[in-house]
């Protein structure tokens, strides 16, 4: 600590994942630590994010399963309604659980939590009012971890949309739905909601979602919406304005074409993206500037702002806005100034990252454009499968007609580094985690290959691709796996 006196070594602004972990690790570092919170612990993925997501998604896999699937398997068929009240109750139920396990863990870390919005009143020093009162906050070391919020684009009758916080304030289910947006947030909501029997719209500015996504694996997501039933609006330009109908419902008028085009919406739900929560921090007063064009915080790969001792991570920097993400870099924070760790820092390459579409998404490392853009395309070697689970198998209908399972591999030089790995079918978000180390390890094509398929299940393909045994037997273990070598063994 400086040689003057503050009331904190660390103060984290937002209660959120990735300022909760740094927090945390600063207790256990032997730092005196508050967090400073103006809503419920968690942020945006416990509360609004991830986790009640994820529950949807899963409602909307069983409502698929029982009312489409478990005929196909001799059960007849069942007759299927969601109590949507008493599923929001049960899951609201949940977060607020979650919310007292966070507030135990800061306390049994000795983490103290002060009630309240923040702002700069000087480089070591924060303004907390709540409820018409203020009080004077000091640190060392201050951490900025505000996350995000939904981006509700200014158009006429904006008014009567719902962004995606909305959508989990809702007390029943809307016959029909249109959903705006072309990222994760709008993929994985219409498919939830389509999946649950509602008329899903989906209004896309350009020609299909997630375009930033490798090209086979957002193409294929497209087609697989489309199959399901999602009415996809293409080139619309966005929408020009949302006008309520006399009888309560909604009618949506698109810029490319400047006319009504979706009517009797319940709901228009934005996901259009999302904004940093910055304009309320003071940050000019302080010196930290923020991503030229955005209002973004600036921000390296130590976490370290403009501003000495005032840190950021997570949403606020719009780097990779992903609640393990941020967790791993405010641990790692907390180690490089508390413990003099110069070199403690997160990488922001290689990060598996899961899209609960329907199917399921998972992803890790460079897209097949990136690759060549990277290293040549005369330097790449893809694998591709497509293919029908077992879970279909039995399925009485024709083969093609079937859901696909659609898997990538993008190998880049002489001994076929993994460089790009790409899911997009059935229990993508399950397999992931494990080829996310592999590759994080520096895996080849020979190293999956020499890897023992599980059979059967779908990802077995990741190590069957190709012909076998003609990739270069190159590997990128410390202790090689080819060839039939015996196992690491460790240090004693």
């Amino acid at each position: 600590m400086s040689e003057q006196s503050y009331d904190f070594d660390l103060v984290v602004i937002g209660g959120g994942s990735g300022g909760l972990a740094c927090a945390k690790r600063s207790a256990q570092n032997g730092k005196k630590v508050a967090v400073i919170e103006r809503a419920r612990l968690g942020g945006t993925c416990v509360n609004v994010g991830c986790v009640p997501k994820k529950i949807m998604f899963l409602t909307s896999t069983m409502a698929e399963q029982m009312k489409h699937d478990a005929t196909q398997y001799g059960f007849e068929q069942p007759n299927v309604r969601l109590n949507y009240p008493l599923l929001k109750k049960r899951r609201d139920a949940y977060i607020v659980k979650l919310n007292g396990i966070y507030e135990r863990g800061l306390n049994n870390a000795g983490v103290g939590k002060i009630i309240g919005d923040a702002t700069f009143a000087g480089a070591h020093t924060l303004s907390v009012t709540n409820d018409g009162n203020t009080q004077s906050v000091t640190a060392d070391k201050i951490l900025i971890a505000v996350g995000g919020r939904p981006n509700m684009t200014p158009i006429p009758g904006i008014e009567h949309c719902i962004s995606s916080d909305g959508f989990f304030e809702m007390e029943e289910l809307p016959t029909k739905a249109v959903v705006v947006g072309a990222g994760y947030i709008a993929v994985e909501l219409a498919g939830v909601l389509n999946g649950l029997g509602v008329d899903t719209h989906l209004v896309v500015r350009k020609h299909k979602a997630l375009r930033t996504f490798d090209e086979d694996i957002s193409d294929f997501l497209d087609s697989e919406m489309v199959r399901q039933g999602i009415t996809i609006h293409r080139n619309t330009g966005g929408l020009s304005k949302v006008v309520k109908q006399d009888d309560g419902k909604m009618s949506t008028y698109m810029v490319a074409e400047d006319k009504e085009s979706i009517s009797d919406a319940d709901i228009v739900l934005y996901a259009t993206g999302r904004l940093p929560n910055t304009e309320t921090l003071n940050l000019d007063k302080v010196g930290v500037k923020l991503v030229e064009g955005k209002t973004y915080i600036k921000a390296d790969d130590f976490q370290n702002t403009t501003a000495e001792s005032i840190y950021a991570l997570g949403d606020v920097c719009g780097k990779v806005e992903l609640t393990p993400m941020a967790i791993a870099a405010g641990r790692r924070l907390s180690d490089r100034i508390f413990l003099d760790k110069a070199d403690s820092r997160t990488s922001y390459e290689l990060v598996p990252t899961v899209v609960f579409s329907h199917p399921t998404i998972g992803t890790i490392g460079l897209t097949e454009s990136e690759a060549i853009d990277k290293y040549g395309k005369d330097n790449l070697k893809v694998y591709k499968s497509k293919f029908p689970n077992l879970y279909y198998g039995i399925f009485q209908m024709e083969s093609e007609d079937k859901p696909k399972t659609l898997m990538k591999l993008v190998c880049a030089g002489k001994e076929e580094l993994v460089v790009g790995l790409h899911i997009c079918g059935m229990s993508a978000d399950e397999m992931l985690q494990g080829f996310g180390v592999a590759m994080k390890m520096g895996a080849t094509k020979a190293d999956f290959d020499s890897s023992i398929a599980i059979h059967p299940t779908g990802s077995e393909e990741l190590v069957t691709m190709g012909v076998w045994g003609t990739s270069s037997q190159e590997t990128g273990a410390k202790v090689s796996p080819l060839m039939g070598s015996s196992p690491p063994e460790p240090t004693i």
